[in-house]
């Protein structure tokens, strides 16, 4: 679907605008601690994530603490978003500095 790789590219983008202006947690232990903290405004989850076991707690978690999320991404791309020479399988944004009207748009489509 058009739609979500276009949704795709945006949480990429807002990935790499809050890297830049704002604040954002990188790697599972990090993403997970910023869920329960309830500092995450938006998480992007790989769907490649080998093995899977290691973020299948993410989804449920941003569903319970009603934090927006993306689980279709690639572990290479996120973790070049996230300004990495590593994969990462998560991200949290939690400061969106000038990607707040990106994320604005971003949970607008999820809901």
């Amino acid at each position: 679907m058009a739609n979500d790789q276009d949704l795709l590219k945006k949480a990429y983008e807002a990935v790499e605008v809050a890297r830049k202006t704002g604040k954002i947690k990188k790697g599972t232990n990090e993403t997970t601690k910023a869920i329960e903290r309830g500092v995450a405004k938006f998480v992007v989850i790989a769907a490649d994530a080998n093995p899977v076991e290691i973020t299948l707690h993410l989804a449920p978690l941003c569903a319970e603490k009603k934090v927006p999320f993306w689980n279709e991404a690639s572990k290479e791309e996120l973790g070049a978003a996230a300004g990495l020479s590593v994969a990462t399988v998560s991200v949290a944004i939690v400061q969106e500095g000038d990607a707040a009207d990106l994320l604005k748009e971003i949970v607008a489509k999820l809901k």
